[in-house]
């Protein structure tokens, strides 16, 4: 790696957990608005669902992106932009409280923007100046994403309980300062020329747009297990367990965002054949929802909301991994299409689950199944939208499954 680089690959590493307040503070939240503006779960849904869904209009935009254009503005004004989204997102509820809902959507919206322009050139900007060592500092990076997860979770849940929730808008105002200094960083950091429309070439078009697809699809379902446990663990441990908040936040939201983290710490060091990776990943995905959907025991829930931390961990950055594996040199569309998978899957399900956790709870069949478990129809609905989470990682199965078959084939094709 070029030493005037250092500073540039410092500002990519330290972006990732900058941004990471635009994606966990607002589960953390979710439980003061529903009670301070009386905002319903499936409206706190389309908050995830917003969020998730400009950043793919974003992804889609740049994968469908045909012609060459300077990115370096772009990257460098990403962070700005974060804290803009930010700032709104705390001020306008605070200020003008008959527009909270806008006001949160509004923000949402902006930083939702500035996270969809990250996930298009940051992972190339590092693959370009990684000098062949892409694998493990893409995972390293990722890592540190699930590391400013548990910092924000941590931070986070310790003032507002020193604080008191009422305060909530202070600890946003706090957190907007960490992209300003991002792009600041930015600022002054080089940053290398990266291929941002792909040649057009027959050979083999057919076939790279459809393993890209079948990538795209598969980091959909990924990210969808992982998103829908990041997003909904705090509630789920406050509202279906009963723990108090700051401690559900911590054994439950934290100890995600740390399992997470530590797991993708120690395949950069360590991992390879990261197509097991997937499918273990998958696999262990399925228990953990089974498991938080079905138990009736308070420790085996925790542990399973804990544990999809280690088996969603690699199911995002491990795509992107197999995808480079399988396409040398992707270029810009390609990531784009990646994160455009990642999005849909992180915006559909988490705001399926406040659907079905809405619609279940206030159904007949909740009410009599009340009376006979003892729950509230509140928690029966987290349970049964936890169920219904697990058809991502088991379509994920299968379809792991059958992309071996088919990178197989192309092998097999191919020139010796």
């Amino acid at each position: 790696m070029k030493s005037n680089y250092k500073l540039t690959k410092f500002t990519c590493f330290f972006l990732y957990p900058a941004l990471a307040p635009t994606f966990i503070l607002p589960p953390i939240l979710f439980v003061i608005f529903r009670q301070m503006y009386g905002i319903s779960y499936t409206l706190l849904g389309t908050l995830v669902f917003v969020n998730f869904g400009v950043q793919l209009a974003v992804d889609l935009f740049f994968s469908l992106c045909k012609t060459k254009f300077d990115y370096k503005p772009l990257q460098r004004g990403t962070p700005l932009l974060a804290t803009a989204g930010l700032l709104i997102y705390g001020l306008v509820p605070t200020l003008l409280p008959q527009y909270a809902y806008a006001g949160l959507i509004l923000g949402t919206v902006l930083f939702s923007v500035a996270s969809g322009l990250n996930e298009v050139f940051l992972s190339p900007t590092l693959v370009a100046i990684s000098e062949g060592n892409s694998e493990k500092a893409m995972s390293a990076m990722h890592s540190l994403y699930g590391y400013g997860c548990a910092a924000v979770a941590i931070i986070s849940t310790a003032f507002l309980y020193i604080f008191g929730n009422e305060n909530w808008l202070y600890l946003v105002l706090f957190w907007a300062v960490m992209p300003l200094i991002a792009f600041i960083l930015f600022c002054l950091s080089p940053l290398p020329d990266i291929v941002t429309a792909e040649p057009t070439s027959r050979r083999s078009a057919k076939q790279k747009r459809i393993g890209l697809i079948l990538c795209m699809v598969c980091i959909f379902l990924g990210s969808a297990a992982e998103n829908t446990m990041c997003n909904w663990v705090s509630v789920y441990m406050e509202r279906t367990l009963q723990i108090p908040k700051a401690v559900g936040d911590i054994v439950g939201l934290t100890a995600f965002a740390l399992l997470l983290a530590l797991t993708r710490t120690v395949y950069a060091k360590y991992g390879r054949n990261i197509y097991k990776v997937l499918v273990v990943g998958m696999v262990g995905a399925v228990g953990c929802y089974l498991a938080a959907g079905l138990t009736t025991s308070g420790a085996v829930a925790i542990g399973a909301c804990m544990l999809a931390g280690i088996c969603t961990s690699m199911l995002w950055p491990g795509t992107l991994m197999f995808m480079e594996e399988k396409f040398p040199n992707p270029g810009v569309a390609a990531y784009a299409l990646m994160a455009a998978g990642g999005d849909l899957g992180a915006s559909v399900a988490p705001q399926g689950l406040g659907i079905v956790a809405d619609t279940v709870a206030a159904s007949d069949w909740a009410s009599v199944q009340s009376l006979q478990s003892g729950l509230s129809t509140e928690q029966i609905g987290i349970k049964v939208g936890m169920l219904c989470t697990v058809l991502f990682p088991l379509a994920g199965i299968f379809l792991l499954l059958y992309m071996k078959k088919f990178f197989s084939k192309i092998a097999e094709k191919a020139p010796q």
